[in-house]
């Protein structure tokens, strides 16, 4: 006699979470199957990922390439000592560095939270 595995455990179905449970499934599915709603999803956020890198380039092309116009500017600048050391050497040298780093996670922060936003919109039930 072979044994019988146990019966499963039953489920209990309640219409608002099937309701919400297709939708999600739908926008799931538009993504999966490239349709044109899962396409302009994802290009939406392609382009928010897009906005904020090129935001952030020019906050960083600002930040350090004003720098190297104002020395040829005012040469007086570029010339004055601190700690013994010249004013572009520790801007350009040292400073840059937890700029570059600054921003660098400004953007990763950011990019997450475009992401997250993305997410939340695909399990969204449509209302």
């Amino acid at each position: 006699m072979v044994a019988e595995p146990p019966p499963s455990p039953r489920t209990r179905v309640v219409l608002a979470e099937a309701a919400a449970r297709r939708a999600t499934d739908r926008a799931r599915a538009d993504l999966a199957e490239q349709t044109p709603v899962g396409e302009a999803l994802v290009k939406g956020l392609v382009r928010a990922q897009l906005a904020l890198a090129l935001r952030l380039a020019l906050v960083v092309a600002a930040g350090l390439g004003t720098l190297p116009l104002l020395f040829a500017a005012a040469p007086a600048v570029g010339s004055f000592p601190v700690f013994g050391v010249h004013l572009p050497w520790l801007l350009l040298g040292l400073f840059s560095f937890p700029f570059l780093v600054g921003v660098g996670a400004a953007y990763v922060r950011w990019a997450e939270r475009n992401e997250q936003d993305f997410t939340a919109l695909i399990r969204r039930p449509e209302q």
